[in-house]
């Protein structure tokens, strides 16, 4: 477990489902997640939260005069909805063209009539009543008495002339355009049709058959119906109302109808009515979301725990980006499309890590879809385009990779956007190249916001970035510099120590980059005092040979002090800085101690605590690596070994010192890991350490 103080045990702690967890850290996660709750809570009730703003219903009185708070124009959904609503209207009832298949059919039908009417005539066997009987049970046809009795009673050249004057007339009929609204006009003009050369019994039995075989041979297209009556909606243009500052918008006594409504909502002076059971959902919602976020942070963030600048960070950026969501998404059809909520996502993957910022975008996307409706394709865009913009920037070594993640934001909106619209019955091509601007804004607005964000909050609340490291690591940065010139074998001794605990981070899963920018700086107190320190000194001249142990030891082990006086002088980062105590931990300096309790004289007491180093014990992998690269390299230079199996001992030996002392207790190191960071030191050392030929005097060896 971690101790920031160093002291093992100085922290309470408890168990929670089989972890310790130190109780301060428990208490900052509590804390944490209140204040997130409450935050969530209030960004997404405010509407409803008490105002000066005024309560009304459609249908209610005004009790005193509303004037606008300020001018303003706004397109009114509800005029602009009635214009449509009276274009829709005036859109004629879209008819398909004369059908000839019906026409053929009607007329075909009729001669089928015709014809059994003829049969039927002559039919010797069947009596006057039974014929009767039988035209009387024609379907589709009904004939009156009169009319049954003049078919049978016409003599053969009458018949015969009804049957063409019927085929005839109904040919005609059929061939003119016949809605279903039409049909009675067209039967009303079938007796002025019929040929004026046959009788009055003869022209009505013509009309009455073909009256009932007349049928609408135009039939209604809902569809291109209701296409027209789209089209003439989209035709109309927005209808925008304007109000001047301290127009009278409803006066005492009024009746509030929608329209004043509407003004009144545009104009921000309408309070919503407390609706509790959705207040309630809301605030069962951010409880819900504050307890993932926090017990996410509980048990898989452990490095924030004792970090309360850094939830100080995440809290603040969570509550500047929910209140931007309150103003840009609710009530908006395309502001929603420019909040850059991949600016969230990027800077936390930068300033924390991408996992927590994956998570963190997806509550926030959660929040805005609320937000916007509930929205399902509000939050497939912002979470989409978030994550691509967190995959694209795990590491910053380059100002371009922001360049590339507006890119990917911008590329991935527009497919969000068109996997939404296009299937979309009524599309609007407008709407949808609105849309995919807004897209392309939104990633280069994203981008921007994440890099100022990233040099601000990285300063401001200490945050280390790779870039920052990459500076840092720039040969000619002041502090290196007087390293090199000053303590030129401590300089030579951080870079070895430093690719020994680059590789062995990297092996690890460990920030290999920060690994070796600490090494790089972890001795910088050294220049206070270089002669003081071994791989300083000229051969054969000891400074230490001339002073008392323990005076010794207090100046080797204030280079600590020094390096986090010239940390603080030179602006390294905390965690750089904290490489400085912490590669030393809590150790004795067991060659000074040895030696004072040698020169001392019987009974004379030698303090263990004045050859100790301060603290704190490494509290992470990173610090810890460079402890156990910067013993091992110190080690087997001052041993001058150079066989391996010498070289292996060593270093077995040296970690198992420091597991002993129980210095890295707190660091998180596994023995897996050990065993690796073994591997990589021994692997290292040997290339360094490998023994070379002796050369005749007088000659040069190959470079190598």
């Amino acid at each position: 477990m971690k101790h920031s103080d160093g002291k093992k045990g100085s922290a309470l702690h408890i168990r929670l489902r089989g972890r310790e967890i130190r109780l301060p850290a428990l208490l900052w996660m509590t804390l944490f997640v209140l204040l997130f709750a409450t935050m969530v809570g209030a960004v997404l009730i405010s509407p409803w939260l008490p105002s000066n703003r005024v309560v009304l219903r459609e249908g209610q009185v005004s009790s005193v005069d509303i004037r606008a708070p300020q001018s303003l124009t706004y397109v009114s959904r509800i005029l602009t909805e009635k214009a449509q609503a009276q274009a829709a209207a005036r859109v004629e009832p879209v008819h398909d063209p004369p059908d000839a298949q019906v026409a053929r059919r009607q007329v075909e039908w009729a001669r089928q009539i015709l014809a059994y009417l003829d049969a039927l005539r002559y039919d010797r066997y069947a009596s006057t009543g039974e014929k009767e009987a039988m035209l009387e049970a024609i379907e589709g046809l009904q004939l009156s008495s009169t009319t049954r009795s003049r078919i049978l009673d016409f003599s053969p050249a009458d018949w015969q002339r009804v049957a063409e004057e019927t085929v005839r007339v109904l040919d005609h009929s059929m061939r003119q355009e016949i809605r279903a609204s039409e049909v009675a006009e067209a039967r009303r003009r079938v007796p002025t049709l019929i040929a004026l050369d046959l009788n009055e019994a003869q022209a009505a039995v013509v009309a009455e058959i073909t009256l009932q075989l007349i049928q609408p041979n135009s039939l209604y297209n809902a569809e291109l119906t209701e296409k027209a009556r789209q089209q003439a909606r989209e035709s109309v243009e927005p209808i925008s109302r304007t109000w001047k500052r301290d127009e009278i918008i409803l006066r005492q006594g009024e009746i509030v109808d929608a329209l004043a409504l509407e003004a009144l909502e545009a104009l921000g002076l309408r309070q919503p009515e407390e609706e509790w059971p959705r207040l309630l959902g809301i605030a069962g919602l951010a409880l819900v979301l504050a307890f993932v976020l926090g017990l996410y942070l509980l048990r898989l963030e452990e490095s924030l725990h004792h970090r309360a600048r850094l939830l100080l960070l995440l809290l603040l950026l969570n509550g500047l980006f929910l209140l931007g969501a309150r103003f840009i998404v609710s009530g908006h059809a395309v502001l929603p499309y420019l909040f850059p909520l991949a600016a969230l996502g990027i800077l936390l993957a930068v300033l924390l890590n991408p996992h927590l910022a994956i998570l963190i975008t997806l509550l926030m996307s959660l929040m805005a879809g609320l937000m916007a409706e509930g929205s399902f394709e509000v939050v497939s865009y912002l979470l989409l385009g978030s994550i691509v913009g967190i995959l694209q920037v795990q590491k910053v070594e380059r100002l371009n990779t922001f360049i590339w993640a507006a890119a990917s934001i911008a590329l991935v909106n527009i497919v969000v956007i068109l996997a939404f619209r296009l299937p979309r019955q009524d599309m609007d091509l407008r709407e949808l190249l609105v849309l995919a601007g807004a897209s392309g804004v939104n990633g280069g607005f994203s981008a921007s916001l994440a890099l100022a964000g990233f040099f601000l909050l990285g300063q401001l609340f200490d945050v280390i970035t790779p870039l920052q490291l990459l500076e840092l690591a720039r040969p000619d940065h002041p502090l290196l510099q007087q390293l090199l010139l000053r303590a030129p074998g401590t300089y030579h001794h951080s870079l070895l120590v430093s690719n020994m605990a680059e590789q062995a981070a990297q092996a690890i899963g460990a920030d290999a980059l920060l690994t070796r920018m600490g090494a790089y700086y972890h001795d910088v107190g050294k220049t206070v005092r270089p002669y003081f320190f071994v791989e300083n000194q000229v051969e054969g001249t000891n400074v230490h040979d001339r002073l008392d142990p323990r005076t010794s030891a207090q100046i080797v082990i204030s280079h600590v002090a020094d390096g986090l006086a010239l940390a603080r002088k030179y602006h390294l980062p905390s965690r750089i800085a904290a490489f400085i105590p912490e590669h030393q931990g809590t150790a004795v300096n067991s060659y000074f101690y040895h030696r004072a309790k040698e020169q001392a004289e019987e009974g004379q007491e030698v303090r263990k605590g004045d050859y100790r180093y301060p603290g704190p014990k490494p509290q992470s992998r990173e610090t810890a690596i460079v402890m156990l690269a910067d013993s091992c390299e110190a080690a087997a230079r001052a041993s001058r070994v150079n066989d391996p199996d010498e070289i292996a001992a060593l270093v077995q030996k040296i970690t198992q010192e420091k597991i002993t002392q129980g210095e890295l207790d707190e660091s998180e190191l596994t023995l897996r890991d050990l065993a690796r960071i073994r591997d990589i030191f021994v692997s290292t050392l040997q290339g360094i350490r490998h023994p070379r030929i002796e050369y005749p005097e007088g000659s040069l060896p190959p470079s190598e």
